[in-house]
C-alpha cells in the first residue's frame, strides 16, 4: 500500500490545499486525474522568493518537494486512496528565478524524485520544467499533475 510507503519514508500528507481563485483543486476524466498547480507549503508557511535572487537552489529543491507532497495529498482527497493511482503521467514545473538561472530541471527533480520514491516505476513521468518571472502569492516553485488511475 501507498500509505505504508508513505510512512517509511516519514511523510505525513496535509491537508489538502484549497483553491486561491475561481477553480477546482482536480478533475477525475476519462481515466485521468488533473490536479491544478500546487505550491509548497512548508509547516503552513509558503516558501516565497525567486531562485537566484532571494532563494537558493537547494531552497527551491525543498520547495518542489513540498509541491510533490501537495500533489499526493489532491491525490488522496480526489481519489479516496493513493493506491488508485496507477501511474504519474506528468509533471509541469515552474520555477520563479532570474533570467539567468538555468537549473530548473535539477529544482524540478524534488518533486520527479519523490514520485518515484512513493510509487516505484508507476511514479516515473514524463516533465516540464520552465522557469518563470513570478508566480502568485510570490510562491518560489509551482506544479501541476497529470495522474492515471484505477478504475
Amino acid at each position: 500500500m501507498i500509505e505504508d510507503k508513505l510512512a517509511e519514508l516519514g511523510i505525513a500528507l496535509p491537508e489538502a490545499a484549497a483553491p486561491v481563485a475561481s477553480y477546482v483543486p482536480a478533475v477525475e476524466a476519462g481515466g485521468m486525474l488533473y490536479i491544478s498547480g500546487q505550491l509548497p507549503f512548508v509547516g503552513g508557511e509558503l516558501i516565497t522568493g525567486k531562485v537566484g535572487d532571494n532563494r537558493s537552489e537547494a531552497d527551491a529543491i525543498e520547495a518542489a518537494k513540498a509541491c510533490g507532497i501537495m500533489l499526493l495529498a489532491q491525490m488522496k482527497k480526489a481519489l479516496g486512496s493513493l493506491d488508485r493511482v496507477e501511474r504519474i503521467v506528468k509533471l509541469g514545473v515552474f520555477v520563479a528565478s532570474v533570467p539567468e538561472f538555468t537549473g530548473q530541471p535539477k529544482i524540478a527533480n524534488g518533486a520527479s524524485d519523490l514520485m518515484e520514491a512513493v510509487f516505484g516505476e508507476p511514479g516515473r513521468h514524463a516533465r516540464s520544467a520552465v522557469a518563470v518571472p513570478v508566480l502568485p502569492l510570490d510562491a518560489t516553485v509551482e506544479i501541476d499533475a497529470v495522474v492515471a488511475v484505477k478504475g
